[in-house]
């Protein structure tokens, strides 16, 4: 006889909505020195630039201070690394989304059913994810951190919850990680650039997986 799973009481389990995080440090913009937060515009609309005209590939730390005309120094203090200064570049864009789900309109944010909203939560991501492609796969965090980034924490205490009233008995937290894995980056450029799948299937392919999950 097959026993029944304990709750599973992790550092990513969630009671209630998540609160809005940022993916890069909790620092706030408005409270930043004058001159420091232009600095800090004028890289990213530099990083911004040159993904825009050669891809992620070419942004460097190097390349962004020459575009924005500063030393090199200035990139690695205001961003620490490469994946810093994309993850900067990300951030604004996961504001929006994370504001969206936590407090927009219903399906997505509050006051649908919770499968509606699952639904609407992994369409609204893929179509998120496969417009800013390049440079989500090139801020990937490392094995070390890729579960334990703020933002992916939000998400994931965000399927969590949805999951917890929608299939009561199943272990949320553990369920909420296979769900989050459709959505990767990685496994999204892998199936529609390299095995040519068009977003449209991606989509039904989610809504079809959060179905026979919740039992839909």
């Amino acid at each position: 006889m097959s026993a029944v799973l304990p709750p599973f009481h992790g550092p990513e389990e969630t009671v209630g909505e998540p609160e809005l995080l940022q993916l890069g440090p909790a620092e706030d913009e408005p409270c930043l020195r004058a001159d420091a937060a232009r600095n800090r515009a004028r890289l990213l609309d530099a990083a911004a630039r040159l993904i825009a005209e050669h891809g992620a590939a070419a942004v460097t730390m190097e390349a962004v201070a020459a575009a924005a005309d500063v030393g090199k120094g200035t990139v690695f203090r205001r961003f620490g690394d490469r994946t810093g200064l994309l993850t900067a570049l990300l951030d604004h864009s996961e504001r929006k989304f994370q504001a969206a789900f936590l407090s927009g309109p219903p399906p997505l944010g509050p006051g649908a059913p919770p499968v509606e909203r699952l639904r609407a939560f992994g369409v609204a991501l893929l179509r998120r994810s496969v417009d800013e492609l390049d440079l989500q796969l090139a801020a990937e965090p490392d094995a070390d951190r890729r579960f334990v980034v703020p933002a992916r924490r939000v998400l994931h205490g965000h399927l969590a919850m949805l999951l917890r009233q929608a299939a009561p008995e199943a272990d949320a937290e553990l369920l909420a990680h296979t769900l989050m894995g459709y959505l990767n980056p990685v496994l999204i450029h892998h199936l529609t650039r390299q095995c040519g799948l068009p977003q449209a299937r991606l989509e039904a392919g989610w809504n079809d997986l959060v179905d026979r999950v919740t039992g839909g």
